[in-house]
């Protein structure tokens, strides 16, 4: 029987590299083998034991792209050599309450790879078919594996939101992993981009990304510098933090959304003043990725427009190193194993 490798965390950051047997997919899933997997913050949950059973080793990684290798029965959409991709949610039941109304984000028995079930710090993963996304010819798989949920969760949380029409002001928080492609992505929706950011460096980089404006955030008042342009319809607030989020409201045009993605610390809570909420008909809302056919307009979308996560690439071997280096906040701006030499 042949096996694969994988690094497993057994307690909190305690990586543990080892080999598995390949086995035949469940009914309904697929065998992927693993060329590229993104270092996403959200890793936090499998490797600092904030799964939902801390004693059961799990393989971290939801940023996976790979080729199929091995359909299970009942599989009839996907055929070995497709290359796909798995994001943080692992694929829909299609039976629960949220799945019967088409709302397959919050499906309530749905995995997510890297947390409660394996993910892709590994050669070889298995997924549920409903997951899968398809991955578009011309992308790279380097490219693209941090694009499944970092550029998914930015594009949605643009796309959905009805208060944004092209030539609208859309404010894009934070200069990091979600930030650095939601900026790229306002601009090619057609929005009058505005980067906010503590860096007073950042503005060239704001700039380079297609940001039409750039306010540092450190050294002035960030509504106050948003009503002096008239407001934004939206603030997509992707850093982690919920005290830079609280004064935003207030620079929000009437009727305009807070769209918070930067999950922060539970003891670090949004404040928010009701005179800027009700004196506005403002609104702050959260935004959680998307489903595998919207990560698949989100693909194409990237592949049309020449959107691009700035990566940092490391080997399979070093994952345990990878992990820290994006723990660090050092890496500009997504750290991408590469896990089979993915586009040699």
């Amino acid at each position: 029987m042949s096996t694969y490798r994988a690094y497993q965390v057994t307690g909190q950051r305690q990586f543990e590299l080892v080999e598995r047997d390949v086995v035949d997919p469940e009914p309904g899933h697929v065998r992927v083998r693993v060329l590229s997997c993104g270092v996403c913050h959200s890793d936090v949950i499998s490797v600092e034991g904030m799964r939902p059973d801390p004693s059961v080793p799990v393989v971290p990684g939801h940023e996976i792209v790979g080729v199929v290798d091995e359909v299970g029965p009942g599989v009839t959409a996907w055929q070995p050599g497709d290359r796909v991709g798995l994001g943080f949610l692992g694929g829909h039941c299609g039976e629960c309450m949220h799945c019967r109304r088409g709302d397959f984000v919050y499906c309530t028995n749905q995995p997510r790879p890297g947390s409660d079930t394996d993910g892709g710090y590994a050669e070889m993963v298995y997924a549920r078919s409903s997951g899968l996304v398809r991955v578009p010819d011309g992308l790279e798989s380097l490219e693209t594996a941090p694009m499944l949920c970092a550029g998914i969760t930015t594009f949605n949380a643009l796309r959905k939101n009805w208060r944004a029409r092209r030539g609208s002001r859309v404010a894009i928080q934070g200069i990091g992993g979600l930030g650095h492609i939601g900026i790229q992505q306002s601009k090619q929706l057609g929005y009058r981009t505005v980067a906010i950011a503590r860096g007073r460096d950042k503005a060239e980089l704001a700039t380079s990304l297609g940001a039409d404006d750039y306010i540092y955030s450190t050294a002035t008042d960030p509504a106050g510098a948003l009503q002096e342009r008239e407001g934004a319809a939206v603030i997509v607030a992707t850093a982690s933090s919920g005290a830079s989020m609280s004064p935003l409201v207030a620079g929000l045009e009437p009727h305009g959304q807070l769209v918070v993605v930067g999950a922060a610390d539970p003891d670090d809570p949004i404040g928010v003043s009701t005179v800027d909420l009700i004196f506005g008909g403002r609104s702050i809302v959260g935004s959680l990725t998307g489903t595998p056919i919207e990560n698949e307009d989100s693909l194409a979308f990237s592949a049309a427009h020449g959107i691009k996560p700035m990566t940092e690439i490391m080997p399979f071997e070093d994952a345990p190193k990878a992990y820290e280096r994006m723990m660090s906040g050092a890496a500009r701006f997504r750290v991408v194993l590469d896990i089979a030499g993915a586009d040699a």
